[in-house]
């Protein structure tokens, strides 16, 4: 269900001359109401939703460079797919704390919020800050988004030291008893991601989890049990043990 975007290369260049009437009128002739369809079944929101993929969506967002203006005006039009194509091309470097504050509060789908967080928010000063702050949030996708940030960090953020990410270990144990569907899996993939990321960490990891099973609730024992099958499998040593040997 996670959308992993990657990370992009960064794109210059002065605002696009197609304005976000052009983009909207574009996206509306691409619509597919069958698509749409399937994307509400697996939980994304049909409400201003035109079901255009987002391989179509990337392939237009790379032809369009980082516009920042033109990503406010997209955002603004509450189309599902707008929204995608402005995190897509905003620039991570002029992102205000504000805006983050008020797009994340527009999150409705688990696909919107991973998008952003992963291919903007993510990028940004205030990745951590935001990471820590969202996650103590009780709204859904908020709340989410938080998680997601702590997963997209222990992926990217390579000049991180291991302590941030073991600080973040019991909030991942606090928040294992909500038993949300988009919140509990975000937060298995923050502590998945977290033990994926070295040695130290994943034995970090690996016993935040095995603390987190015994809590007993539903959710908490599911997300521990299935980051335990990840962490603690031969692969996963395997190719940290190799990581770890490359750095000698």
């Amino acid at each position: 269900m996670f959308l992993m975007t990657g990370r992009r290369t960064k794109r210059s260049g002065s605002r696009s001359k197609r304005t976000s009437e052009d983009i909207v009128r574009q996206l509306r002739g691409l619509a597919n109401p069958k698509n749409a369809e399937g994307m509400a079944r697996f939980g994304i929101n049909p409400r201003n939703t035109l079901g255009v993929s987002v391989t179509t969506l990337r392939k237009m967002a790379k032809g369009m460079g980082r516009d920042h203006e033109l990503a406010q005006e997209l955002w603004s039009t509450d189309i599902h797919e707008s929204r995608m194509l402005a995190c897509l091309i905003d620039d991570p470097d002029v992102v205000t704390e504000r805006q983050m504050d008020r797009w994340v509060k527009d999150f409705d789908s688990w696909d919107i919020c991973d998008i952003c967080c992963n291919s903007l928010f993510g990028e940004t000063r205030f990745a951590w800050k935001k990471a820590l702050e969202w996650s103590g949030k009780n709204e859904e996708f908020v709340k989410r988004a938080g998680f997601v940030m702590m997963a997209v960090l222990a992926v990217h953020d390579k000049e991180a030291d291991d302590k941030r990410f073991v600080n973040l270990l019991p909030i991942i144990a606090r928040a294992s008893d909500d038993e949300r569907n988009f919140v509990r899996k975000a937060v298995n993939w923050s502590l998945r991601q977290i033990g994926k990321r070295n040695l130290v960490l994943n034995e970090k990891a690996i016993r935040a989890a095995e603390s987190i099973r015994s809590r007993g609730s539903r959710s908490s024992r599911w997300i521990a049990t299935d980051a335990l099958r990840e962490l603690t499998s031969d692969a996963a040593r395997e190719r940290l043990s190799a990581k770890a040997r490359k750095k000698v």
